[in-house]
């Protein structure tokens, strides 16, 4: 059986980065793929850090065509909405996602991380995290109401064997700027109604508006997620961390659709008060699978 990498589902942890990196000076993926598989010891529990490393779908399929999922897209090109709204593709060759109980090891290890990939890769984007309010975003509501369990989510999330990709997910990782200003105008009746949800208890409404964060995002009708999304950035500037898994790209892509206010629904209104700055798709193999790929320790 492929086990999955452990850090997808270790919740708690306090401190988190995001490196995307872009390969350097012509180097082939496989290369880059065999670095990264054999930046071994973060990926356990050393320093109490967890490592997940994820791949450009398509350098993937060059580097291990054996264990790539056969629908399993790069993000091409912007998802434009029917009114012009834009979610931008961004998408970059790697990412690593570390996360721990304290900023200082998460930096420490970061920076070790980009120097063993010198030369082969360039860090394109950098972002760190942290958790606000225990389970709230910065909007002040509770994000990932949906979420599976941890005894649900892995069957949920990851590729079943028998096929490709088997005990792999697939990584949708976005950054979302707030618009912190026009969102605190609103009253907390209008950003329940935005929302979909209580503020306090995040109940579902029923009476939600078809335009609401909850129905554009609705994973009975678009399929089950696991989201791991953070707050990021400072006082002045600061927003969301999209980190959402599936089994299938669809449900993914389904839920970008929504929110964009295509394929007969309305725009998310949202997306009003928060932008999208980046939007990429990753493969994150399985552990089984970077061992086979990782060179000398």
């Amino acid at each position: 059986m492929n086990a999955p990498q452990a850090g997808i589902f270790a919740l708690g942890t306090s401190s988190h980065a995001y490196l995307e990196f872009d390969r350097a000076g012509g180097h082939e993926g496989l290369e880059l793929v065999e670095a990264i598989a054999s930046l071994r010891e973060p990926r356990t529990t050393m320093g109490g850090v967890n490592l997940v490393a994820g791949f450009r779908p398509e350098l993937w399929r060059d580097v291990a065509p054996d264990d790539a999922p056969a629908e399993l897209e790069d993000f091409k090109g912007d998802l434009i909405g029917s009114d012009g709204f834009v979610m931008p593709a961004t998408q970059h060759d790697a990412v690593l996602w570390l996360s721990g109980s304290a900023y200082d090891v998460i930096f420490d290890v970061a920076r070790q991380a980009i120097a063993e990939l010198r030369g082969l890769a360039e860090v394109v984007e950098e972002t760190s995290s942290w958790p606000y309010q225990h389970d709230r975003d910065l909007t002040g509501f509770v994000d990932g109401s949906e979420n599976p369990s941890l005894i649900d989510a892995p069957e949920l999330v990851l590729i079943p064997e028998g096929g490709p990709g088997a005990g792999g997910t697939i990584l949708l990782l976005q950054k979302w700027a707030h618009d912190a200003a026009e969102w605190e105008s609103l009253s907390v009746a209008k950003q329940e109604e935005v929302i979909g949800r209580t503020k306090p208890e995040s109940v579902e409404l029923e009476d939600k508006a078809p335009d609401s964060h909850v129905a554009s995002t609705d994973q009975d009708e678009f399929g089950k997620i696991f989201r791991r999304n953070m707050p990021y950035g400072t006082v002045t500037d600061h927003g969301t961390m999209f980190v959402g898994f599936s089994s299938t790209q669809g449900p993914l892509v389904k839920m970008l659709e929504s929110m964009a206010g295509l394929a007969g629904h309305a725009r998310d209104a949202l997306t009003l008060y928060t932008r999208p700055l980046t939007g990429a798709y990753y493969f994150v193999p399985s552990t089984d699978w970077l061992r086979r790929l990782s060179g000398p320790a």
